[in-house]
């Protein structure tokens, strides 16, 4: 396409007439439907009159049925009904709004959806009240996105095999589309990040999901399904598009998408439109609560969902479907907090991978680094991770530079998932750590200050299909990111004195406290609380009669002791009463005798302590070798034994740096203080 750059330079000088009363992160939300309105209007231009032939002849039949008769006579997927077009428009221009207003309103709904969520007609107002809507359509009038090279007299221009000769073909039409996204995208920072992916992120993720498939892919007339459950703009799908006609030209890859953004939204179908593709596959809404393709499974999925977000607005429908459909849902291994749904949209998307006897799928997402580890054992985190392992789906992680994306620094992970492994890869995960693989950027982006570099993307698409281990390679056997979260329980030891200080702590126990206080009302209420004060005193009294200098080290021995006392004084203990009594009157004492109850070792809650033992190691074994040989006296409650999985990338690629040697680093303070010495010398010299 020899004139590509002439045409998205031109298109963007359409921003010197808004510059003034709009800001830039505001001219794509006219720029872009003008630029789809100029397309749709040059593609229906040889269709008109057949267009309202169809119109008039399907009056009075079913809307569904006129549709399609309307959307047969224009050949494509869209249709207006106006006797306008945007050259006629600019013959009126005292009225150009009301009739470009009229104009919007004459297309087919498909259309009317993306102009609607572009709110294409506040724009038209605002442009009117500014006197700028004449000059801004007129200057669109310029462009030529006719689809086929004309004749003056309006015709196309035909070759030596009858076919009309391309002008700017729908390939053409969707890069210059978005070579426009991209650069509105990098001048809203503030929204980038959000809305758009870098594109060379975008190609290494479809490099690892057609890694695996490249033969399949070159077969003639190969037919793929893609999807996208946070497609932004459409950059991903895009991008996978261009890859696999690179690849093989003959290919199709055909693209699904759902975005809750209404601009992005708009901006995606636009330019599937443009493309000529099915725009209808591009759903609006939130994938959580509001699926807009639950029948669909796909060769592929690709997705950078927003990190972090919080999914509380969907946690009703979500939780419903996770508490009555289990499994035979989307949601069933369980549900991270509310503060971030990034495995939320992975659970989503693991719902529409093909089943293995039907060819399966691959997925690529792109995660900060919370899902590998956020989450105890038992969490639903940790649930979600176990599922996805011990199902054998999870194939790599490749964890990427810093610094790649428009607002966020943080570190970035992809994770790539298949129902269908290598027979290699089957029961193993592999770790790239791609930190180092980068390029400088000349100048930055927000916070994109780095980028992956064409001999970066193949390093590490090469390190993938490798499967070695090395330096920046790690394989693993899936139990190995499993382990048993165990509670290690020890003795509760108690030594029991009737000291003045210990009774003093009666005072604190709210059972104590409770004796003197009633529910009740009146003169009720002031005779259940005379009856609670004598019952205390009484106690007082009693524990009076035990001796204040002998220590018990032996819970049953002083129980024994206190209920002979309470006897002796005409009491009866209530059980609320005695446990208030022989906790008030104890302390921890690691030389008193081991407190019982039932016969066996009651554990001490302060005492308490976790150990994280992996799946393939002996909890005995562990026992034994880590913790008994310190606290000998320690047992494992078995009953609260919970299974957990983490991934901790960071770890396993952790290169140990030794402090430098002493003498040296006092060498160099030396010197410093030599160095400054000198220049004191010179000053006050």
């Amino acid at each position: 396409m020899t004139n590509f750059s002439e045409k998205v330079s031109f298109i963007w000088s359409v921003a010197d007439l808004l510059r003034g009363d709009y800001k830039q992160s505001e001219y794509g939300r006219v720029i872009l439907p003008f630029i789809l309105l100029r397309r749709l209007d040059q593609v229906l231009a040889q269709t008109r009159e057949a267009v309202w032939a169809a119109d008039r002849a399907s009056e009075g039949l079913p809307e569904a049925l006129r549709e399609k008769m309307l959307m047969k006579a224009t050949g494509c997927g869209f249709y207006n009904l106006s006797r306008l077009d945007l050259p006629k428009l600019l013959q009126d221009p005292d009225n150009i709004a009301a009739s470009l207003t009229a104009y919007l309103h004459a297309f087919s709904a498909n259309v009317r959806d993306i102009l609607e969520r572009f709110r294409f007609e506040a724009q038209i107002t605002r442009l009117d009240n500014a006197n700028l809507l004449y000059l801004v359509a007129r200057k669109f009038v310029e462009i030529d996105l006719h689809p086929y090279r004309l004749d003056p007299n309006g015709h196309p221009i035909r070759d030596a095999n009858g076919q009309p000769e391309a002008n700017v073909t729908n390939h053409e039409m969707g890069v210059i589309f978005e070579e426009l996204i991209r650069r509105f995208s990098e001048q809203s920072n503030e929204t980038a990040g959000e809305h758009f992916t870098p594109r060379e992120v975008i190609a290494f993720m479809v490099n690892l999901l057609f890694a695996e498939d490249d033969d399949a892919l070159r077969q003639p007339g190969a037919v793929r399904t893609m999807y996208d459950p946070a497609c932004g703009t459409g950059g991903m799908l895009s991008v996978a598009e261009d890859h696999l006609a690179q690849l093989n030209p003959e290919a199709r890859l055909e693209v699904y998408g759902q975005e809750l953004n209404d601009e992005s939204y708009a901006i995606c179908k636009a330019d599937m439109l443009v493309k000529g593709q099915a725009a209808d596959n591009i759903k609006c809404g939130n994938s959580f609560s509001a699926d807009g393709l639950p029948w669909l499974d796909v060769d592929y999925l690709i997705s950078n969902p927003p990190f972090g977000v919080d999914w509380s607005k969907a946690e009703k429908i979500v939780r419903e479907e996770h508490e009555d459909q289990g499994y035979a849902g989307r949601f069933g291994p369980g549900l991270p907090r509310k503060n971030d749904g990034s495995l939320l949209f992975l659970l989503h998307m693991l719902s529409k991978m093909k089943r293995p006897e039907r060819g399966g799928s691959r997925l690529a997402i792109v995660f900060n680094g919370s899902p590998l580890f956020t989450g105890g054992a038992g969490s639903g985190e940790s649930e979600i991770r176990r599922w996805i392992i011990e199902n054998d789906w999870l194939e790599a992680i490749v964890a990427l530079p810093d610094q790649m994306f428009y607002n966020t620094g943080i570190s970035t992970y992809v994770w790539l998932l298949s129902n269908r492994k290598a027979p290699e890869r089957r029961g193993k995960v592999q770790l790239i750590n791609g930190v180092n693989h980068f390029r400088k950027m000349r100048k930055s982006l927000g916070d994109k200050r780095k980028q992956l570099g064409p001999d970066d993307i193949d390093t590490l698409t090469r390190l993938y299909a490798d499967f070695q281990e090395g330096p920046e390679v790690k394989l693993f056997d899936n139990a190995d990111f499993g382990f048993r979260r165990i509670t290690v329980e020890r003795p509760l030891r108690l030594n029991f004195q009737v000291t003045p200080e210990r009774i003093e702590r009666l005072t604190e126990e709210k059972a104590w406290q409770k004796l003197v206080t009633s529910k009740k009302k009146g003169a009720a209420a002031q005779a259940e609380i005379a009856e609670g004060e004598a019952l205390q005193q009484a106690v007082l009294d009693m524990l009076q009669t035990i001796d204040a200098a002998t220590l018990y080290q032996d819970r049953d021995a002083f129980t024994q002791t206190l209920k002979a006392a309470a006897k002796a004084a005409g009491l009866k203990l209530p059980a609320p009463l005695l446990k208030t009594l022989l906790g008030a009157l104890s302390e921890r004492d690691e030389t008193a005798e081991i407190c019982t109850l039932k016969g066996q070792p009651e554990p001490d809650p302060e005492l308490r302590d976790y150990e994280n033992v992996p799946l393939s190691e002996d909890i005995d074994a562990y026992m034994a070798r880590e913790v008994l040989p310190h606290v000998p006296d320690a047992w494992v409650d078995h009953a609260k034994t919970k299974i957990g999985y983490e991934i901790p990338f960071t770890r396993h690629f952790y290169v140990y740096e030794p402090p430098r040697p002493l003498d040296e680093i006092r060498a160099e303070i030396e010197a410093l203080e030599a160095e400054i010495q000198g220049m004191l010398g010179r000053v006050l010299g």
